[in-house]
């Protein structure tokens, strides 16, 4: 996927639509500081925005993805858009998932250096420092319960509006 390029079309749609940032801002719930960025390819919106961006430019999300206007798809050109669609909902799992180990492992080093200094016998300032590791320790933990309850929030809200789309709501 070329973000440029996608950003370029998501610019264009937005003016063709007479909108500024800041009203496509407010529509879609983001700040237009994320729309900046979506147009200038240094992002991409999440999954369930290009959806919603799809719908507010009655455009096909393949559109979105390939970042240019379809007049028809044929069945290879459809079967491309899914797999298009396939890759990036994997592209933001991953980045989620690098982003949620990163956080466990710096907690887990932080927890085994408390271990370690209680074990050591240490008595150096010991009681300020495993206070301040198990302080970090906890709240690195805290920090991945938040991500993974708001990333879990985003997958049903996705989900509930695909299902009143589909029933014609």
């Amino acid at each position: 996927m070329d973000q440029i390029k996608i950003g370029h079309f998501l610019k264009e749609m937005r003016k063709d639509n007479g909108l500024t940032q800041e009203q496509l801002a407010e529509k879609l719930g983001v700040s237009n500081r994320s729309v900046s960025r979506w147009e200038n390819g240094k992002n991409m919106p999440d999954f369930d925005l290009v959806i919603e961006i799809a719908n507010l430019y009655e455009i096909s999300i393949e559109e979105i993805l390939s970042g240019e206007r379809k007049n028809d798809m044929s069945d290879k050109e459809k079967e491309t858009a899914m797999l298009k669609v396939s890759e990036y909902e994997n592209n933001e799992k991953i980045h989620f998932v690098k982003r949620l180990r990163i956080i466990l492992i710096i907690a887990f080093i932080l927890h085994l250096l408390c271990s370690i200094l209680e074990l050591s016998g240490l008595n150096i300032t010991y009681e300020e420092t495993h206070s301040f590791f198990m302080g970090a320790v906890l709240g690195l933990l805290a920090l991945s319960i938040l991500a993974t309850t708001k990333y879990a929030a985003k997958i049903r809200a996705f989900k509930l509006r695909l299902l009143q789309k589909g029933n014609g709501k």
